[in-house]
C-alpha cells in the first residue's frame, strides 16, 4: 500500500502562438476592447458615489457598455467578466497596502493581454512533438509551441486540468500564458549537500564550493551593432520631429524593432537563469542565499539641485547592471524549484559577507582588493582566494551558525537555532 502524500501544485506555463495575421488583428482587437474596458470601469468608478460601488452596478455598467459600444462586442463575455474581476481586485489590493490605486490604462504603456477564465474553453489537443493546438473565443483554432506536457486528454482530470488563459503581446508577438492545476506526489527531503549563493555583475552566481555560473552578451556583435544602428536612427528621427507633433509610423516601427532585439536577448538571459536554478535545485538540499533589498541598491545617485550626487554615470551602469542580472527573479525561481525537488530556500543577513573572511572570520580593511580577489589582512590568518566564493561561504557559514531570516508581521527578523553546527564545517 502506498503512502505517499499528494500535494496541489498550481504553476504556469507560457507559449509561443503562432498566429495567422488575420488572427493577430482579432486578437489586438480583444485586448484594445479589455484596455477600454478597464477604463470606463475606471471612469464609472470615479463617477459613482461610494454607497453605488458594488460588483452587481459594475456588471450592469459594463453590460451596457458591451450594448452601447460597437467594437467592445469584439471581447469574448467572460474575458470582460475577468476585466471586472481583475478591477475590483486591484482596489482590494489597494486597501491592503500590497499596491498602489489603479488608473488608467495607455495605449503604448500598458502590455495587451486578454483573459481565458474557463479553461475547458481552450480544448487543447497535441498536433505532433512541436506544435499544440487550442480555441481562442472568437478567434478560433490556433497553433501553439508545446515545450512542455500539459494535463489534456487522458491526462486531464478533476485534479489536473487547465483551469484558464491569458493572451499577452511583447515584442516578439503574441503568446498564450496556461494557469496549470496538478495533482503531484510530495518529494522526499532532499538529501543533498548544503551550499551558499553569492550574487554579483561580474560573476552572476557563485557557490560557496567554488562552482560559478556566468554568461556572455545576449547579443551576437551582429545583433549588437543591428541594435546600435536602431538606437542612433531612433533618436536622429525624433530630433526631427517638431513639439506637439505625433509619432510618424516609421518611428514606431524603429521602436519595435528596438524592442524586439531587447526581447530576444530577455528572453535568452530568462533561459539561461532557469537552466542554472534547475541546475541548483537539483544539485543541493539546502541554498542559502543574502537578503537584499534591491529597491535600495538601484537607487539613483542624482541627488537634488542643493546636494547633487557624485558618480553619477557610474551609479547609472551599475544600476543597469543589477537590473540585467534580475537577482530577485534568480530567488523566486530558486524559491519554487528547491520545494519541487524536496529541498528548502533559507535567506540570511546580508551586510558583511563580501568584506568578512571565510577562514578566520574576521573583517580587516582592504582585504577586498578588487572585485575578483580577496586577501584577508588579519596577521593571523593571511588566507586569499576567490572574492565572490569568499561571499558565498560567509553566506552558508550564516546559515550552519543558525542566523536564518524568517518573515515576521510583515518584516524579516533573525531566528537563531538551538543545534548550532560547528564552525569548522565551512
Amino acid at each position: 500500500m502506498s503512502h505517499d502524500v499528494l500535494v496541489k501544485r498550481q504553476f504556469g506555463h507560457r507559449a509561443r502562438l503562432a498566429l495567422s495575421p488575420a488572427g493577430v488583428l482579432k486578437t489586438d482587437g480583444q485586448a484594445h476592447a479589455a484596455r477600454t474596458m478597464w477604463n470606463l470601469l475606471h471612469a464609472w468608478w470615479r463617477m459613482m458615489p461610494k454607497e453605488k460601488r458594488t460588483l452587481a452596478n459594475a456588471d450592469a455598467a459594463i453590460r451596457q457598455a458591451r450594448e452601447d459600444i460597437d467594437f467592445l462586442a469584439v471581447l469574448p463575455a467572460q474575458a470582460a467578466q475577468a476585466v471586472l474581476k481583475t478591477y475590483f481586485r486591484a482596489w482590494k489590493n489597494c486597501w491592503e497596502g500590497r499596491a498602489d490605486a489603479p488608473n488608467f490604462k495607455g495605449r503604448f504603456r500598458t502590455v495587451m493581454s486578454v483573459d481565458i477564465p474557463q479553461g475547458r474553453d481552450l480544448n487543447i489537443t497535441r498536433v505532433h512533438r512541436r506544435w499544440g493546438m487550442a480555441n481562442i473565443p472568437k478567434v478560433g483554432r490556433v497553433r501553439f509551441r508545446w515545450t512542455k506536457d500539459l494535463p489534456v486528454g487522458k491526462h486531464a482530470g478533476a485534479e489536473n486540468r487547465i483551469t484558464g488563459a491569458r493572451l499577452v503581446k511583447d515584442a516578439l508577438g503574441w503568446h498564450i500564458a496556461f494557469r496549470v492545476q496538478a495533482l503531484d506526489v510530495k518529494p522526499p527531503p532532499h538529501q543533498g549537500p548544503d551550499v551558499g549563493v553569492d550574487v554579483g555583475v561580474t560573476v552572476p552566481i557563485a557557490l560557496s564550493d567554488g562552482e560559478t555560473y556566468e554568461h556572455g552578451e545576449w547579443l551576437t556583435k551582429k545583433e549588437q551593432a543591428k541594435l546600435l544602428h536602431m538606437e542612433q536612427r531612433a533618436a536622429q528621427r525624433k530630433r526631427h520631429r517638431k513639439p506637439g507633433e505625433r509619432t510618424s509610423r516609421r518611428l514606431h516601427r524603429t521602436y519595435d524593432r528596438i524592442a524586439g532585439l531587447r526581447a530576444k536577448a530577455k528572453r535568452r538571459a530568462l533561459d539561461r537563469q532557469h537552466q542554472t536554478t534547475t541546475a541548483i535545485a537539483r544539485g543541493y538540499g539546502t541554498v542559502v542565499v543574502e537578503s537584499l533589498t534591491l529597491t535600495n541598491m538601484v537607487k539613483s545617485a542624482k541627488g537634488t539641485v542643493e546636494q547633487p550626487g557624485k558618480n553619477v554615470a557610474q551609479k547609472t551602469g551599475l544600476n543597469r547592471s543589477i537590473s540585467g542580472e534580475a537577482w530577485g527573479r534568480t530567488v523566486t525561481m530558486l524559491t519554487y524549484k528547491t520545494a519541487q525537488h524536496g529541498g528548502t530556500l533559507v535567506k540570511v543577513p546580508a551586510p558583511g559577507t563580501s568584506r568578512r573572511c571565510s577562514a578566520c572570520g574576521v573583517t580587516t580593511p582592504g582585504s577586498r582588493e578588487s572585485q575578483a580577489v580577496f586577501v584577508c589582512k588579519n596577521p593571523n590568518c593571511g588566507w586569499s582566494g576567490n572574492a565572490d566564493h569568499n561571499a558565498a561561504r560567509n553566506v552558508l557559514h550564516l546559515y550552519r551558525m543558525g542566523l536564518a531570516l524568517v518573515p515576521a508581521a510583515g518584516r524579516a527578523v533573525v531566528r537563531r537555532a538551538r543545534r548550532v553546527k560547528p564552525p569548522t564545517a565551512r
